[in-house]
Formats: structure tokens, sequence, C-alpha cells
């Protein structure tokens, strides 16, 4: 299997990559970068491992929504843009306060 280096907030890892899968790989690897720059941009989370659990749930609810969203008919005459919620369209707060509940005061995922 091939392998590819990919770097994600800064940080270089060595990717096992299918051998017709490398586009799809740096297109994932693209929209995790993207995704964690985003958080830590936005300034409310330093920490790296909470920047992953955040992303990890922004991404997961982002393909739900897309899988429980029934085929548009039409497109919508008014765009509507949802009040502070960065790139990804999702409200951060929300998630950054259930994450540091689960996570408590240590800060550790393990």
């Amino acid at each position: 299997m091939k392998q590819i280096e990919a770097t994600i907030l800064g940080q270089s890892y060595m990717l096992a990559c299918p051998p017709d899968g490398e586009r799809l790989l740096r297109d994932a690897v693209a929209i995790v970068d993207r995704e964690m720059s985003a958080i830590r941009d936005a300034g409310k989370v330093k920490a790296r491992e909470r920047i992953a659990v955040l992303t990890a749930l922004n991404l997961a609810y982002q393909q739900a929504e897309r899988a429980a969203a029934p085929t548009p008919v039409a497109a919508p005459t008014t765009p509507t843009t949802p009040a502070d919620t960065g790139s990804t369209g999702i409200d951060l707060e929300p998630l950054i306060r259930r994450i540091d509940a689960a996570l408590g005061d240590d800060g550790h995922l393990l």
C-alpha cells in the first residue's frame, strides 16, 4: 500500500493510501486541516485534542445532516446564513461546552 505525507495543523503524518485513493485522501486531509485551523483560529479552543474532537464532531454532524436532508426540489429563493458559525455553518459554542463538560478539569481524552 502506498504512503503519503500529509500535514494537518502544522504536524506531519505518514498515511497509508489505497492505490487509487491518493486524490480522495489528500482532499480529506485538506478538509480536516481547514476545519481544525478554523477552530484554532477562532481562538476559543487551544488544546490540540479538543480541536480534533470538535473537528470530528463538526464533520460527522455535517455528514449526518446531509444524509438526513431531503433532496431539494428547487433552490431556495432567499439565502440563509447562520450567525457566527465560522466556515462550518455550525454553531461551535454548544459543542465546545459539551466537550468541556465531558473532559472535565483534566482536559485529556484518554
